[in-house]
């Protein structure tokens, strides 16, 4: 920073945390935190459809309307129209900036697919990118001088897009206006607000300019926010590249990834919920082959990644079986059924001796009740699991531990699966449960298996 005489500079605040008790004491205390902010989402975390995954940049208002009829059938809350309805939007090397809806792909406005999507009773929400520009728009054309960067030039593009000076007043009132026009024309409750471009070369003037630049991002989401006061907005950084408290003192909801392998999600949740709780954390089911890694997975693994987070879809639904269908409603009630839980309890990421599983549980706040995933991302080295001890729970009080019955059965390798899964469940006290723990069945890889122990 440079300040010229008698200037000040305050710096962002720092949050320090420690634990006496492990790195889950750590996400309580922040969970806590987070969650004691007045302006902290209250209101159930909807199921949220994006439909980036599902049809990218080819809008087509019959095949949206279709996937709209899908989703709500399914059990969607949320449905967000991501990248591609704005001008001359076909690809990303060209349109951002210029922000008014695309007459030649949607001759009448977005309101044929608001009228479809509040029809089904969904909520209708929009992608916006506003912090960046294409070359290759208007607005870069009328405005060079909107940019970021150098005086001498030479800003490096990364995908095909570059920086807007939001601290410059004239950028900040077109940005603030386009933003609002639309908030308000579309009746949005919601925007997934994109930055998929490092601010490299932030400099004005001569100067270093990443701060101010910042400030200039959080005054404009205020600014929104205070004018639409019911408007929720998602971060997203190419996924979770600015999840710092700053961006979430504006936002409701962060996305941790633009990956929605099941396998990398599991560990992306889980450090990333190492500081943010699980209603902050947007994660999606995905396709049956992750088009990050190309990698398939079968869906219940994907649903049980998803479940415990601010859950949703990523995947053109329209082209799924009945059956798959069916396994999407039951899990999707589940997650109703249990995001009050899932939302407001105390994290527990459980360590059983085996490296190939990864073990997460919710508890309430009262302990009554815990939901619990056990997911298998490798193969393990014992002939038969060790056993699953659940910490956390009211020790003098009788639990009923059972699979959540919405959900499919994992696949087993089991010869004999354990005898309180082939009774569908079993009765223990919480000291037990803490102490020795159940069996748990033989996953293979690809594998998970939701339960929850509910006080009887």
């Amino acid at each position: 920073m440079s300040l010229e005489p008698g200037a000040s500079f305050r710096t962002p605040t720092a949050v320090f945390v420690w634990s006496d008790a492990g790195l889950d004491q750590i996400s309580h205390r922040l969970h806590s935190s987070l969650r004691s902010r007045p302006g902290h989402p209250r209101r159930p975390r909807p199921v949220t459809l994006n439909t980036w995954e599902a049809v990218y940049f080819h809008h087509d208002l019959g095949r949206l309307e279709r996937l709209a009829a899908v989703a709500t059938a399914v059990g969607v809350e949320r449905f967000v129209l991501d990248d591609g309805w704005f001008r001359a939007r076909r690809s990303d090397t060209a349109g951002l900036g210029d922000w008014t809806v695309d007459a030649q792909v949607w001759p009448d406005g977005l309101h044929p697919l608001l009228r479809a999507v509040e029809r089904y009773g969904m909520e209708f929400g929009l992608w916006f990118e506003p912090e960046m520009v294409s070359l290759d728009s208007d607005l870069a054309r009328e405005h060079p001088d909107w940019l970021l960067g150098p005086d001498d030039g030479g800003v490096r593009s990364w995908r095909n897009q570059y920086v807007l000076d939001v601290s410059n007043p004239q950028v900040f009132e077109y940005l603030f206006t386009a933003i609002s026009t639309l908030v308000s024309e579309y009746r949005l409750g919601y925007i997934k607000w994109d930055q998929n471009r490092d601010l490299i070369e932030a400099v004005s003037g001569g100067r270093a300019h990443l701060h101010r630049y910042t400030e200039a991002v959080y005054a404009l989401l205020d600014a929104l926010r205070a004018r639409h006061p019911d408007l929720e907005i998602e971060a997203c950084a190419s996924g979770g590249a600015r999840v710092d408290l700053g961006i979430l003192e504006r936002t409701d909801r962060v996305w941790a990834s633009d990956t929605n392998d099941p396998f990398e999600r599991l560990e992306i949740q889980r450090w990333t919920g190492l500081i943010l709780p699980p209603e902050l954390i947007g994660a999606h089911v995905g396709p049956p082959v992750a088009h990050t890694t190309r990698r398939a997975s079968d869906l219940g693994f994907r649903i049980a990644a998803a479940l415990f987070a601010s859950a949703g879809i990523e995947w053109d639904i329209t082209d799924c079986t009945p059956t798959e269908l069916d396994e999407l409603r039951d899990a999707f009630q589940a997650y109703k059924r249990l995001r009050a839980v899932l939302h407001t309890g105390r994290t527990f990421h459980l360590d059983n001796g085996d490296p190939g599983l990864r073990i997460s549980s919710v508890i309430s706040t009262d302990r009554g009740t815990a939901v619990v995933r056990v997911a298998r991302v490798a193969t393990g080295g014992r002939a038969l699991p060790a056993p699953l001890r659940i910490p956390g729970l009211t020790p003098d009080a009788l639990y009923e531990l059972r699979p959540v019955p919405e959900l499919r059965a994992p696949r087993t390798l089991d010869v004999t699966p354990p005898a309180w899964l082939e009774r569908g469940s079993v009765r223990l006290p919480g000291s037990t449960l803490a102490t020795l723990g159940v069996r748990l069945p033989q996953l293979g890889p690809g594998q998970a298996l939701v339960f929850e122990a509910v006080v009887c």
